[in-house]
């Protein structure tokens, strides 16, 4: 006859795989995070009083399409074609952006007007 014998003892589940798993979700996760610092654009609200003086800096951005006082420029012919209108950089720009313009453009030609020095940015709906 068979004999089968129940001495064996029950085991307990064991902890390792599932902190292997949390370390590896923490690896995960530390890798995958952001550690680069978002980029700032300085901008100071209109309306302190100052009075508009020289000649028309008006900027428009409709879509990809950028114009300078009505007349349509590139972006890297921006900050040659705004240089003539200016006296020193803290003139004041003003920047329109049109209803369906994104925001990645007018963030591109802030930085074309900031990267050249020009502070006195305004933008304006």
């Amino acid at each position: 006859m068979f004999q089968f014998t129940t001495s064996s003892r029950r085991r307990r589940p064991s902890l390792t795989p599932m902190i292997d798993v949390v370390f590896l979700l923490l690896v995960f996760f530390m890798l995958v995070a952001q550690f680069s610092k978002d980029l700032t654009i300085p901008l100071e609200l209109a309306g302190g009083g100052d009075s508009y003086s020289g000649p028309p800096r008006l900027i428009q951005v409709d879509g990809d399409i950028i114009s300078l006082n009505g007349r349509v420029i590139d972006l890297q012919n921006l900050a040659v074609g705004i240089e003539p209108l200016i006296d020193t950089p803290t003139d004041t720009i003003v920047l329109q952006p049109r209803t369906e313009t994104s925001l990645q453009n007018v963030i591109d030609v802030l930085t074309v007007l900031s990267g050249t020095g020009y502070t006195g940015v305004v933008i304006v709906e």
